[in-house]
């Protein structure tokens, strides 16, 4: 056990006297984060990080790029480095970290001990990081296990990892916990639900609850590019048709819902893909007065809206928020209870 770090004065719940450059400002939009652990904060606990799950659209970004594991380790450090937080400059977004609470500031009262084992609820495009050594790139999964430190702010959300769920996974899971309790707030019995990249960790949990919340009656369409998640899809049986397409193409995609649909365009549509250009796809597919939720955040704000305005459409456009209310628990209960969907995630993570 390390000594304990001197607590300094002037912590704010919500991070901003760790942001260094512009000073005081919020540490997600700041360029530059804190990230000098030799002393902490009023509200801060410190971690010990041993995983990072890297968003999607970034890893996908970094590894776009043709970069090997060695070379998207080096990206990672020196972005890290320089920012003093995994904040990826081209797509915004960040991940989420698994780490070990080592020393608690005072000002919280939340329940966290040292020792617990937690899985960061928020991005760490926030979350003040220092690298010390990379010890495993996972490329198939957008993990790399490290050795370094994090502080977590009093504002910011966590979860203890549950004893019942391989710690690969439920990190996985929760990394999109967002993504389930949002569609159960959008889909109703009876609507067409169509899923762009169902095959990915958000796409999967987006079909798993879309059937749960529609219903036998409901009609849910899962769009998928790579083989191998379409066979897997296809075996969860959780999907009405699963549709091999670019989802980038949207007039391909609105003719294959239509007639995997009987000629129905959907009620809800969610797009789950981790590259840009989707958005006029997940429009496109979607009925007057209906729902386009953009989860990924490869997403383009202005390509949705001024698409939907080209293509006149008169949709409601949703950006994914990956925070709810008991979304972490809700996710969870999902792997429990639905061991099939879990032991997918599982064989991704071997």
């Amino acid at each position: 056990m390390k000594e304990a770090r001197p607590i300094a004065p002037g912590g704010n719940a919500y991070g901003t006297h760790r942001a260094v450059e512009p000073a005081g400002s919020l540490p997600q939009p700041a360029w530059r984060l804190d990230n000098d652990f030799t002393r902490l904060f009023d509200g801060e606990a410190l971690l010990a990080v041993e995983t990072l799950n890297i968003d999607a659209a970034s890893f996908a970004q970094i590894a776009g790029q043709g970069a090997k594991d060695g070379e998207i380790a080096h990206i990672i450090l020196r972005t890290v480095g320089e920012r003093g937080k995994q904040h990826n400059a081209v797509t915004g977004s960040g991940g989420m970290l698994l780490g070990r609470v080592l020393q608690i500031a005072p000002g919280r009262s939340d329940g966290l001990a040292v020792g617990d084992r937690i899985a960061t609820l928020v991005s760490l495009s926030l979350t003040p990081l220092r690298i010390d050594r990379i010890v495993a790139v996972r490329s198939e999964c957008a993990q790399l296990d490290v050795e370094g430190e994090a502080v977590l702010f009093a504002s910011s959300a966590y979860a203890k990892l549950p004893h019942d769920i391989p710690e690969r996974v439920a990190l996985a899971a929760l990394d999109v916990a967002g993504a389930a309790p949002q569609v159960a707030r959008l889909v109703k019995p009876n609507d067409v639900v169509v899923v762009l990249g169902a095959g990915g960790k958000s796409g999967l949990f987006c079909v798993a609850e879309a059937r749960r919340c529609g219903g036998a009656a409901a009609r849910v369409v899962g769009v998928e590019s790579n083989a191998r998640a379409i066979d897997e899809l296809r075996a969860l049986r959780l999907c009405d048709a699963v549709i091999h397409l670019d989802a980038r193409d949207p007039v391909a995609v609105r003719h294959a819902v239509l007639d995997a649909t009987s000629g129905r365009e959907a009620d809800v549509t969610f797009s789950c893909v981790s590259v840009s250009d989707v958005e006029a796809s997940a429009i496109l597919a979607t009925r007057d007065r209906g729902v386009v939720y953009f989860f990924a955040m490869s997403t383009s704000f202005t390509k949705a809206a001024l698409g939907a305005e080209g293509l006149g459409k008169d949709v409601d456009l949703f950006i994914g928020n990956g925070y709810a209310r008991g979304h972490a628990e809700h996710t969870l209960a999902m792997l429990r209870d639905m061991p099939d969907l879990c032991a997918v995630l599982e064989r991704r993570l071997r």
